[in-house]
């Protein structure tokens, strides 16, 4: 027609964006879990009274404890309730990718990863939340509950134990050119949107370095950060998962990041 004009890609993005901010989003909460039965039913049960309209995804690694089948149970009670099982533990970094292409697969607009032992506790949610469409900036692709902010903190470490978190931290911003304070912890809401911009099959890492390396993936498609503060508690019952061989094959992960560039 005479007189009209072409929308270029970034007009239709925005339109599409501000259609999606005049509804409430649609958020999932997933955890990745191996042997957390005891910490689930009280976990999911707080997550759902703090956003009650909110999804809960759990990322089985078929936990000898019973986990799976608890979930299982509980999705044929609450259909705000999904499961994922997996035949085995293929790692942190396998489980949080396999939420997040659920999430995007069931038309989310918000996932986030909270661990499943209650050091991330559901109180935080909605700052989190609320964090990813501030009134006075533009929107955020990743709201990291971070311990290093003001605000922010760790309860129930060794003095040893936040000396090498903090020195991680240090460590993996250098390496990877990152800002945020806090890139080594998993409380994190992300947008969907975003992640689609993600090759995944490029990601490298299958443990815990998954944490940094899905930041400085996301940063390289122009993902706006920004931290909301927590206090990390270190796990209620149960045994953690990180052990020193998971940590020096994070270490070099991040270094080759850094270096190669991927």
């Amino acid at each position: 027609m005479t007189g009209s004009k072409i929308k270029s890609r970034s007009e239709i993005e925005s339109e599409i964006q501000h259609v999606n901010t005049t509804r409430e989003p649609r958020v999932l909460v997933m955890t990745a879990t191996y042997n957390e039965r005891e910490n689930l039913p009280g976990l999911s049960a707080e997550v759902f009274e703090t956003l009650p309209d909110v999804h809960f995804l759990v990322v089985d690694d078929n936990s000898p404890d019973g986990t799976g089948k608890w979930a299982a149970e509980q999705v044929a009670r609450d259909d705000r309730f999904h499961a994922i099982h997996r035949i085995g533990k293929q790692g942190l970094g396998t489980a949080i990718m396999a939420g997040m292409k659920w999430a995007i697969e069931h038309d989310f607009d918000y996932v986030v990863n909270i661990d499943a032992d209650y050091s991330h506790h559901p109180r935080y949610l909605p700052a989190i939340v609320a964090g990813m469409d501030p009134a006075d900036a533009p929107p955020i692709d990743v709201m990291i509950g971070s311990r290093y902010i003001p605000g922010g903190g760790v309860d129930g470490w060794p003095w040893h134990r936040r000396m090498m978190s903090k020195m991680v931290n240090i460590y993996a911003r250098w390496f990877l050119w990152l800002g945020p304070q806090d890139i080594s912890g998993g409380y994190r809401c992300y947008r969907t949107s975003t992640l689609k911009k993600i090759d995944f099959a490029t990601i490298r890492s299958r443990g815990y370095s998954f944490q940094e390396e899905i930041l400085w993936r996301l940063k390289k498609v122009g993902a706006r950060f920004a931290e909301s503060p927590i206090v990390f508690t270190d796990r209620r019952w149960g045994e953690s998962k990180i052990n020193k061989s998971e940590a020096w094959a994070a270490l070099r992960i991040i270094a080759r990041l850094g270096f190669l560039g991927g």
